[in-house]
């Protein structure tokens, strides 16, 4: 299937309809590895596919060209889903000249590939193709070391690597064919579980693409932007600062409900001041699909019962995920039921403190099963803290 962004180019990329999992988290929709093909008076394949889908990705760039007249193998990203059928297509393409940034791409296509002959670009540099031309920006630890984004002005095309993306199968291939709030969730999905951590990098990313101002976004997965352009660059701006709503999210995991309890309370506690709410129990709940709901939140609590003086796996797994992405400028309240030690809720708040969240209440902890006073406590003390900010 090959689709035009604009007068030849096309994506020439594979859906992934079974993907359901990546990178720690659950992919409900699948995904797509995007691949593009410029045909002007040079011809350029930007990305290759992973590995399993090469074969698609020959036979889509075969339908439009013989592949021995591509000239450029462009490389924005050496990571395996988008590289991994490379050396398959560098085979195919045997008068295509390999073009990654440097020293990153290079150095990271060969210790996937072993020793490679690449044409190295860095920020500023531009591969002229004819009529057109592509700009090079190098955006490191976005999400990767190498990843660099590549600017068509005389199109408005920005392919962004990774930036801007969406683990998202369909049979569609632009953000107008589908509703807005699934690509718009799916890109929210992304970012949260694989870019929120290099929010700096965004935001120097951001400062170089905006003002371009690209009229198409041809991310390296899921669905490319042409009606929404503006909508996810600003959506980014938000994600990049870690601009956050007056929301709160209530995680936790119970063994005999009382934990479960405390839960409720609090949910009830920041809906009776008027917050909107997400109660996620993590046995009902992926912890990537969490880290969707803590995205924008301002107030976080988290919670669990105490087994052999820990806090649950459940909960000690969501945590260690969740450090590792950096949520920063977050109210946290950390909570828990206890039978005769009670160390969780006092784990929970220390991984809080790490992540430089402010914790207005100490943590709560509740002995055996929560009683209506003991309760009813719990949810002044959460209203209290609220009216307080």
């Amino acid at each position: 299937m090959n689709v035009q962004l604009a007068p030849g180019i096309y994506w020439v990329g594979a859906v992934d309809w079974d993907l359901r999992y990546f990178h720690g988290y659950i992919t409900q929709r699948g995904s797509s590895y995007n691949a593009y093909l410029i045909v002007d008076e040079k011809i350029a394949l930007i990305d290759t596919v992973k590995a399993p889908f090469a074969a698609t990705l020959l036979e889509n760039v075969a339908a439009i060209i013989p592949p021995d007249k591509v000239d450029y193998l462009i490389s924005l990203h050496v990571e395996m889903d988008h590289s991994g059928s490379l050396p398959f297509m560098l085979k195919a393409c045997p008068n295509a000249q390999l073009v990654t940034s440097a020293p990153a791409g290079i150095s990271g296509l060969t210790a996937h590939f072993g020793e490679l002959t690449a044409q190295t670009v860095k920020t500023g540099d531009v591969l002229n193709l004819g009529s057109r031309n592509l700009h090079f920006v190098q955006t490191p630890m976005l999400h990767w070391p190498d990843n660099t984004v590549a600017f068509m002005p005389e199109e408005g095309i920005l392919f962004s690597s990774d930036a801007f993306g969406q683990h998202y199968a369909s049979s569609m291939r632009f953000d107008d064919e589908v509703a807005p709030q699934k690509i718009f969730h799916e890109a929210a999905k992304y970012y949260a579980n694989i870019v929120m951590p290099f929010c700096q990098q965004t935001c120097k990313a951001l400062e170089v693409i905006a003002p371009l101002k690209p009229k198409i976004l041809a991310p390296a997965h899921g669905l490319i932007w042409r009606s929404l352009t503006e909508s996810i660059i600003s959506k980014y701006s938000d994600w990049g600062v870690q601009k956050l709503e007056d929301k709160a999210v209530v995680v936790y995991d119970t063994m005999w409900h009382s934990t479960e309890a405390m839960a409720q309370t609090i949910t009830q506690a920041f809906t009776d001041e008027g917050l909107e709410v997400e109660q996620m129990n993590l046995q009902a709940n992926h912890m990537s699909d969490v880290m969707v709901a803590l995205l924008a939140a301002k107030y976080i609590a988290i919670g669990s019962s105490t087994i052999n003086n820990q806090m649950l796996p459940s909960v000690a797994g969501f945590l260690a995920y969740m450090k590792g992405l950096t949520p920063r400028n977050r109210i946290g309240l950390a909570f828990g039921s206890y039978g005769w030690s009670g160390q969780s809720a006092t784990q929970i708040s220390e991984i809080m403190n790490g992540l430089g969240w402010a914790q207005p209440l100490p943590a709560q902890r509740i002995r055996y099963i929560p009683n209506k006073e003991s309760l009813a406590k719990l949810g002044e003390a959460v209203q209290s803290m609220v009216k307080k900010q």
